[in-house]
C-alpha cells in the first residue's frame, strides 16, 4: 500500500536552501509553508500545526502546550531554525516524546563576528559619529571630541564562554587584549587557547573593561545584569550583550546608562524584540541597539535553513539527526 503522506507545517518562508532540501521529499510530506516574512499569526499557527507529523519553526515562534495539543498525538518531531530553543516548551515536548532538532555551530562564525562588530562601534562611538557627519556636527579636528575606549590593553570579560563565547574571545585576542577573564557552572579546558581565566561573576564584572554576555537563558540569568551588576562595572565599561534580551533588566540597564554609571552598551538583543520605538533606551547616544542580526550573513542563514530541513526528515524518517537536542 502506498505510504502515509506525513504532514509537515512551516511557519515561516525560509532561505532556499532549506526550501530544497524540504522540496526534494516531496514523495514522503505534504508540505505547508506560511508563506511569508512575517510571522504566522497565532490562529493560522494551530490551525497548520493541526494533524503534522512534523514542525518547522523559528524562535519568534512560541510552540507551547497549547500548539501541541493543537498538533496532536502525530507530531513526531519539531525543528527550530535557531541555536536558542527558549521559545518551546521543553518538558511538555520531553513528556510527549517528540524529537527536536536546532542549528548550533553553523551560526557561531557569524554571530561571534557580529559581537566584535557592535563591540567596537560601541567603544569607538560610530553611530554618533556617522551621525555627526549627517547633521554637519563635524566642523574643526578636537582633541576629546567623539573619544572612546580601545582594546589594546584592556581586560575582556565573557559570560558564558560556550561555542560563541569562545570564538568571540578568540577573535579579540589578537587585539592586543591583555587578560581574557571567563565566568560560567565550571572552568573549561579550551579556554586555555585563549588564555582564559576562570573567575567569579563578582570578580568578573568589576574587573572588565568590556563585559560580554554570550550565555544561554535559563532561570539563573534570567535577570543576571541587573542594578547591583551595573553597580559593580567600572565607570568606563562597555556592556556588550548578543545572547538574549531577557538576560538583562532594561530599566537598570538605562539607568546606569543615563546616569554615567557605565560608559556604553550595544545590544543585539532586547525584550521585547522589536524594541518599540518609543523605548528610553533608544534616547540614549551611549547605547547601541541592533534588530537581532547576531546570524544574518546569507551563507549563515542558508546552511541553517539547510540543517533544519534535515534534521526534520532525519526525524520524520526516524533516523539519527545532524543535530538534535537531548532531551
Amino acid at each position: 500500500s502506498a505510504q502515509q503522506m506525513l504532514k509537515v507545517f512551516v511557519t515561516r518562508r525560509i532561505p532556499p536552501e532549506g526550501m530544497k532540501t524540504l522540496q526534494k521529499a516531496a514523495g514522503m510530506c505534504n508540505l505547508s509553508v506560511w508563506d511569508s516574512d512575517e510571522p504566522v499569526p497565532r490562529a493560522e499557527l494551530l490551525k497548520g500545526v493541526a494533524g503534522a507529523h512534523g514542525l518547522l519553526c523559528l524562535l519568534s515562534d512560541k510552540i507551547d502546550t497549547e500548539v501541541l495539543d493543537a498538533a496532536g498525538p502525530n507530531l513526531k518531531v519539531i525543528s527550530t531554525l535557531s541555536v536558542g530553543f527558549d521559545h518551546l516548551a521543553i518538558d511538555e515536548i520531553k513528556k510527549r516524546g517528540i524529537r527536536v532538532g536546532y542549528t548550533p555551530d553553523v551560526l557561531t562564525d557569524a554571530t561571534a563576528e557580529l559581537t566584535v562588530a557592535l563591540l567596537l562601534a560601541t567603544a569607538r562611538r560610530l553611530p554618533e559619529g556617522v551621525e555627526e557627519v549627517k547633521n554637519g556636527g563635524w566642523s574643526t579636528w578636537k582633541p576629546l571630541w567623539l573619544c572612546g575606549y580601545g582594546l589594546s590593553g584592556s581586560t575582556v570579560g565573557v559570560i558564558g564562554l560556550g561555542r560563541i563565547g569562545l570564538a568571540i574571545a578568540r577573535r579579540l585576542k589578537p587585539f592586543g587584549v591583555k587578560r581574557l577573564l571567563y565566568t560560567g557552572r565550571q572552568p573549561k579546558p579550551q579556554a586555555q587557547e585563549v588564555e582564559g581565566e576562570y573567575v567569579p561573576l563578582d570578580t568578573l564584572v568589576s574587573e572588565s573593561d568590556f563585559v560580554v554576555v554570550s550565555c544561554s537563558l535559563t532561570p539563573e540569568t534570567q535577570g543576571l545584569c541587573d542594578q547591583t551588576f551595573f553597580s559593580k562595572m567600572k565607570k568606563t565599561a562597555i556592556f556588550i550583550n548578543t545572547s538574549r534580551g531577557a538576560v538583562v533588566n532594561q530599566e537598570d540597564l538605562f539607568k546606569a546608562l543615563e546616569s554615567g554609571q557605565i560608559a556604553a552598551a550595544g545590544l543585539d538583543v532586547t525584550t521585547p524584540e522589536p524594541l518599540p520605538t518609543d523605548h528610553p533606551l533608544l534616547t540614549l547616544k551611549n547605547c547601541v541597539v541592533l534588530p537581532h542580526i547576531g546570524s544574518a550573513t546569507y551563507s549563515t542563514r542558508g546552511v541553517m535553513a539547510e540543517l533544519s530541513a534535515n534534521n526534520l526528515l532525519a526525524g520524520l524518517r526516524g533516523s539519527e539527526m545532524p543535530s538534535e537536542i537531548k532531551l
